[in-house]
């Protein structure tokens, strides 16, 4: 079985898998929930997707089974790939017919604080307004401007990342080193805030039509709420003492927030080893699992974990 992610829908996570009967299957990440799996060797093909339209596209797995090359891609599915066009499509690249229809639907700038202060600028489509927010992960959220296509919207965005110095991409890394110890509540909506007025008051001043500013919050899943503050239960929090490269790993989610999990691990009687583990379970995209009653190795030493 291939991973193909995390994915949120209805305020809720899960693994998406590809099985060996070529289906999608989403294993939910509930509050509560067992994972336990082993992880074959390598990184393989994702396929690649075609978008028909706003609401409309098709993923279509890679057929030959190809190692990755490009990313979590093979040369050829990454070559037929229309979504990797869609970043370049405001600076005048041509696009498929389905990708343009996509990209001319009204869309959404927001700013997004994370659990490390780091702070982003992004784009989500209409039909994928909370969604997209879900899967990145942010502790605070809100929309800036609706632009009245994807072409403003990547213009309005580039902007912000020159004249306010706000970045467009946070590594998942960064994610999880600030969940394992993330700033203080009053800290990060102080950031958040401050980020966000920024970026209203730039665009409130440009001479550029095609959208409005908004102030409109995002509203956080209650299943990040547990990860996404600082201990306020108290407990320890410690890195996944593993990667998801090889070998079994047993998991008993609490929070999900993103692609990443506060977790307990069970030991083989079922017993949880004490503190809870911050674990990015987006990293077992593009790999092959079987799922099964698997323990996550603890390090022999365990004191060196805290």
């Amino acid at each position: 079985m291939l991973v193909q992610g995390v994915a949120w829908d209805s305020s809720s996570p899960s693994l998406r898998i590809f099985t060996l009967d070529e289906e999608f299957v989403d294993m939910a990440l509930a509050r509560g929930s067992a994972l336990g799996l082993r992880v074959l060797p390598g990184l393989w093909c994702l396929g690649h997707t075609k978008v028909h339209g706003p609401g409309d596209r098709t993923h279509v797995p890679c057929r030959s089974g190809s190692p990755a090359e490009r990313g979590k891609q093979c040369g050829a599915c990454f070559a037929r790939d229309d979504s990797r066009l869609m970043h370049d499509f405001h600076r005048g690249t041509s696009v498929p017919t389905g990708l343009r229809a996509y990209l001319m639907q009204p869309h959404w700038l927001y700013v997004a604080t994370f659990a490390n202060g780091a702070t982003k600028v992004g784009t989500a489509s209409a039909p994928r307004k909370w969604n997209r927010l879900a899967e990145q992960g942010a502790v605070h959220a809100s929309y800036v401007a609706h632009a009245e296509d994807g072409r403003v919207v990547r213009v309005l965005e580039d902007l912000v990342t020159r004249e306010l110095g706000l970045v467009q991409q946070v590594r998942s890394a960064a994610k999880v080193a600030g969940l394992v110890e993330p700033r203080a509540a009053v800290e990060l909506s102080t950031v958040y805030r401050q980020h966000a007025g920024r970026v209203r008051e730039l665009l409130g001043g440009l001479a550029m039509t095609g959208y409005a500013v908004v102030e409109e919050e995002w509203e956080r899943p209650a299943l990040a709420d547990a990860l996404c503050t600082a201990r306020a239960q108290g407990g320890l929090r410690h890195p996944y003492p593993a990667t998801f490269d090889g070998g079994g790993h047993g998991l008993r989610i609490h929070s999900v927030s993103g692609a990443i999990a506060l977790a307990a691990l069970p030991d083989a009687t079922g017993t949880e080893v004490e503190g809870s583990f911050v674990a990015d379970v987006g990293a077992l995209k593009g790999r092959k699992i079987e799922f099964g009653p698997h323990t996550t190795e603890i390090p022999a030493l365990q004191d060196s974990l805290f």
